[in-house]
């Protein structure tokens, strides 16, 4: 076993005795050792020394152990190594002050061997697996950033050709219809519906990515313009499904980025029909919360409800409540919910078997900070 094996130490304590007490007795254990004097000594051994952690006497010459702490934790190359106090003094006022710069533990003089190593054993310990974290958490973001990029290229470039598809299947299909087979032209119309729900499910990536990543400028905004170009936008499918869509006569103002809300009420209304009653009769409205500043905004549906296990999986990406129930890719309400969060919002739903669902997101209200 080598002297760095267990990590470097700084030692700084202006008493040359405290010194060689806990050098010999650390270094025999087979830690690094530092010593520094003073303060002033310790700031300028720090780019060099590379500590993992420090003992740090409290009274000292020039800059006592309390201003040396500050300086170190000012530091962002020092700021996270452990430091912990040497003192003699056992008033809590000074514990405290010594906490609140940034220490992580105090040692009692006169310095008691085994206490030493129990303490430092401890920090270094715990210091260690946080930058082992800190680490894992870089390659993580690292790698989801280019998994998302990947993503946006791929659903990106996959976009053209699927255009090219629907649009020759629909051209195949009013040319053809009065010549061909009535199987051929269902395969044909198999194909243009299949295109159709990857178009969906390429559009539902990209907002995705662009969610996380892209920064938008929150404003006030007008609901009721947003709900009407939702619910024009869906014409044809309430008509499919012979929905009706009840809607209050004013909206409160909000604040948000209205491009992403109207894919929020997309979603909720779309789901709505789908998985709603049958006929269904959904009902949106609007409550505001003056006490927190926000408003809750909702779609009411007369839905067989959820199971609370059903519930869970909801807002997950890439889930579905069951096989039977749900049909789709599994991405719009993880993409509400990211949507929402980046307005500083939170989403949520309320249901419960045989009394139907309610869906809702909130938002903060116009003025609120």
């Amino acid at each position: 076993m080598t002297n760095t094996d267990k990590g470097t130490i700084l030692i700084v304590d202006d008493v040359p005795t405290n010194l060689k007490v806990l050098f010999t007795y650390l270094g025999e254990l087979g830690f690094n050792i530092c010593v520094a004097e003073n303060g002033e000594d310790a700031l300028e051994q720090m780019p060099y020394a590379e500590p993992e952690l420090i003992l740090l006497d409290v009274m000292m010459p020039g800059i006592d152990g309390f201003e040396t702490c500050r300086r170190l934790k000012a530091n962002e190359e020092t700021r996270d190594i452990p430091v912990i106090f040497m003192t003699a003094l056992s008033e809590t006022v000074d514990k405290v002050k010594g906490f609140k710069l940034g220490a992580v533990d105090y040692i009692t003089k006169p310095i008691q061997s085994e206490e030493v190593l129990v303490r430092i054993t401890a920090h270094l310990t715990l210091r260690r697996q946080q930058k082992t974290l800190e680490k894992q958490k870089r390659q993580l973001q690292q790698q989801n950033s280019e998994l998302e990029a990947f993503a946006h290229t791929v659903a990106h470039d996959l976009k053209n050709p699927l255009n090219a598809i629907r649009g020759f299947s629909g051209i195949l299909i009013d040319d053809l219809a009065p010549q061909i087979d009535s199987e051929s032209l269902e395969s044909l119309r198999n194909i243009e519906t299949a295109s159709e729900k990857m178009a969906d499910i390429i559009n539902a990536l990209l907002l995705l990515a662009s969610a996380r990543s892209q920064e938008v400028q929150m404003k006030a905004f007008d609901m009721t313009e947003v709900v009407t170009g939702v619910q024009q936008r869906l014409a044809h499918m309430i008509e499919e499904y012979q929905g009706e869509i009840i809607t209050p006569t004013t909206w409160p103002t909000a604040q948000g980025y209205a491009p992403w809300i109207e894919e929020v009420w997309t979603n909720y209304i779309t789901n709505g029909l789908k998985y709603g009653g049958k006929p269904p009769r959904l009902e949106l409205g609007a409550t505001a919360n003056e006490e927190n500043g926000y408003i809750r905004f909702w779609v009411r549906d007369n839905g067989p409800g959820l199971t609370e296990e059903e519930q869970s999986h909801l807002f997950v990406p890439f889930t579905r409540i069951s096989q039977v129930r749900i049909e789709g890719h599994g991405l719009g309400l993880s993409i509400v919910q990211r949507i929402v969060e980046k307005c500083r919002g939170q989403v949520g739903v309320e249901s419960q078997e045989g009394y139907g669902s309610t869906f809702y997101f909130t938002l903060p209200m116009k003025g609120e900070r």
